[in-house]
């Protein structure tokens, strides 16, 4: 285990870094000069804009300044924005907390509700309520994130008035509940069916036959058994779409007035703030890496006979 581990921490140093090279170049490569479009229409400072592209690096070749930029970020230094003049890292601080709620949040429902969903519809296979199931999943899956988000927010926030139809408090978690349904829907509608899936048919296996066949509980079969071994493949799902959450909080949080990660984003892009733009994809990158190695670890737990060799 401790050297299948240490493996694959030294594989995700190379994706790593091709990874953020690939997002820098593209970042840095967008047409315009972010310096310049500091002053919008009024007439720029030629020393001033020079002295900004030299203090950020920017009069160097794009490689040299990757190399510089991540050279700062294996010590913790994420680079300082030249729009806010504030570090990258205080920003991240900030905004990050805000959508890790939002993602647990949506993780949850998704775990939670995904799951039951799965089960009751796995086990009633062909039934009324598997059928339901499916059709309610197959609507989550069909509508795009912002119509729902919009349909929840006219229909809960203005008419019904169960919720602000805005976040007011970021840190306040109750109001990020709302957006948390929506940012894990599409979510919670594949782990449904993917579980509902993979319990149909294991019910079928030998092993399950012969647990019944020794006249084990019911409860006992499906939850050891049955359902242990049905969720390799929702777990994978789960892994990867921890960091897709995160990252697709875009969408979620400029609908909702949320505060976190993805408004930020969205704002610097807009902005040409590339260092926080690539400081933020950064963070992301490692969140999906390390999803990924701990998924791989929970195989053996879900079933003792894979090995890591």
């Amino acid at each position: 285990m401790g050297r299948y581990v240490a493996r694959r921490l030294l594989q995700m140093i190379p994706v790593f870094v091709g990874t953020t090279l690939l997002i820098f170049l593209m970042v840095y490569s967008l047409p315009g000069d972010p310096v310049r479009a500091l002053w919008g229409d009024r007439p720029a400072d030629p020393q001033a804009m020079a002295r900004l592209k030299h203090e950020y690096w920017l009069d160097r070749p794009v490689l040299e300044q990757y190399w510089h930029y991540i050279s700062n970020v294996f010590t913790g230094d994420f680079g300082t924005s030249f729009v806010t003049g504030r570090k990258v890292v205080d920003v991240m601080s900030e905004v990050f907390p805000v959508t890790i709620r939002l993602a647990l949040v949506a993780f949850t429902i998704e775990i939670v509700v995904g799951l039951v969903l799965g089960l009751v519809s796995g086990l009633n296979r062909g039934k009324i309520y598997d059928k339901l199931v499916l059709v309610i999943t197959l609507l989550l899956v069909s509508i795009p994130i912002f119509v729902l988000g919009f349909i929840a927010q006219t229909v809960f926030g203005n008419q019904l008035g169960w919720v602000t139809p805005t976040v007011q408090d970021s840190n306040d978690i109750t109001q990020l509940i709302l957006p948390g349904i929506i940012l894990g829907s599409l979510s919670f509608a594949y782990v449904a069916r993917l579980s509902r899936t993979s319990i149909a048919e294991n019910l079928r296996a030998d092993y399950v036959r012969t647990a019944v066949a020794k006249g084990l509980p019911r409860r006992r079969v499906i939850g050891v058994h049955l359902l242990r071994n049905s969720l390799i493949p929702v777990v994978t799902f789960l892994g990867t779409d921890l960091g897709a959450l995160m990252g697709g909080a875009i969408v979620t949080e400029g609908i909702f007035n949320v505060h976190g990660i993805g408004n930020t984003l969205y704002r610097s892009i807009n902005q040409s703030d590339n260092t926080t733009v690539v400081g933020i994809v950064t963070v992301l990158v490692i969140v999906y890496l390390v999803s990924s190695l701990v998924v791989d670890l929970l195989y053996a737990v879900l079933d003792p006979r894979i090995r890591y060799v």
